[in-house]
Order: structure tokens, then C-alpha cells, then sequence
């Protein structure tokens, strides 16, 4: 019998308010041969269109704006704006526009649980700096299913409201600086790591 793969399947990440610079921190500092697909969901303006372009100008990965049932491979995938992003079990991702989640859409929460519920403890869950509370609830969904979860921390964070909220959702979230995050993603890829805090 053929054993499961060991390491991590999937890795989604949620930012808001400053998040453009955290974003093009984070990709930059994967490796062109990260194999692990990068799900992004910015909160945004229904108008913008530059992100991709954005990130694509420091990510050693491709970066694709994602399409209704396109198909989950490696490279940073971004959900466009004023859709709900999605992970299939077929492998595929899908748009919905379903009423806003916390006044968002996309809902970082709406993809984080897809993800969880989808990828299980195969799952990595990065919610970064953001002026509201979602994400936090994703994120305890993902660590729910065993998932591995990191926080930037609040204090490199431009806005701390969802830093802040996610710590709290996951008290055991590995909580890093922003420049740490990326390489941390680099390092676990491969194996599965501990829960990085003791529940307060």
C-alpha cells in the first residue's frame, strides 16, 4: 500500500488593509520551485485589476488571476474581486457570488473553511495585517482540521485589527514577523511542524 504523502497541500493566505506590501513580501520570498499552490484573497475594490500584475513583478512563481473551474496547480493563485473564491474536492476552484461575508467579498473566512474543509490538515493558513475580523474564524476551522496556522505578527502588521483577531481564534498560531513568513512556508514544505504556542 502506497503511504501518504507527507507535508502540506495547499496554502492559503488572507490579507485586507496593507496587504499589498505583505503580499509582495511573502511571494518574494518563495522559491521558484515552491510546489505547494498559494491561494490569496485580498480584500479590495470591485475596480482593481493591477493586483496580479503587482505580485507577478516579485513572485519567482507564475501569478494567475483565478477563473471559475480552473484547475489547482502550482504558482500564487488570487481570487478577483467581488467573488467568493472556492476549493474544490475535484481539484478545481470556484467563484460564487453568494452575499458578502463581513461585509467582504471575497470572505477570506468563505475560502480558509473551503480550504479546510476540503484539504483537511493539509492545509496552511496565513492570515496577514487587515482592518477587520475575517479570517479568524477561517483559520480556527483550518486549525480544527489539523491544519498548520500563521499570523503575521501584529506589531509588523500596517493594520493590527486581523492579526489580532486571528491570535485569538488560534491561540497556538505560529505568530512571525512579516519577512520570516515566506521563508517559514520555504522551510515546512515536505513535513508537517507543531502548533508554534501553548494555548493562553
Amino acid at each position: 500500500m502506497t503511504p501518504p504523502p507527507i507535508g502540506y497541500r495547499i496554502v492559503v493566505v488572507g490579507a485586507s488593509a496593507g496587504g499589498l506590501h505583505a503580499l509582495r513580501t511573502l511571494v518574494s520570498a518563495l522559491p521558484q520551485d515552491f510546489d505547494v499552490p498559494v491561494v490569496v484573497v485580498q480584500h479590495r475594490a470591485k475596480e482593481s485589476e493591477l493586483l496580479c500584475e503587482l505580485l507577478q513583478e516579485c513572485s519567482p512563481m507564475p501569478v494567475y488571476e483565478v477563473t471559475d473551474k480552473q484547475e489547482i496547480g502550482p504558482g500564487v493563485f488570487v481570487g478577483p474581486p467581488d467573488y467568493h473564491l472556492l476549493l474544490d474536492r475535484d481539484g478545481y476552484f470556484s467563484l460564487s457570488t453568494d452575499e458578502p461575508v463581513r461585509y467582504s467579498r471575497p470572505s477570506i473566512d468563505v475560502m480558509f473553511e473551503s480550504a479546510a474543509d476540503v484539504y483537511g490538515m493539509d492545509t496552511v493558513g496565513v492570515v496577514l495585517t487587515g482592518a477587520n475580523q475575517d479570517g479568524a474564524a477561517g483559520l480556527r476551522r483550518i486549525a480544527d482540521a489539523g491544519g498548520h496556522c500563521v499570523v503575521q505578527d501584529p506589531e509588523t502588521s500596517e493594520v493590527r485589527v486581523m492579526p489580532r483577531f486571528a491570535v485569538r481564534a488560534v491561540p497556538d498560531a505560529c505568530v512571525l514577523p512579516l519577512e520570516e513568513i515566506g521563508p517559514h512556508l520555504a522551510a515546512i514544505r515536505g513535513r508537517r511542524v507543531p502548533r508554534c504556542r501553548s494555548a493562553a
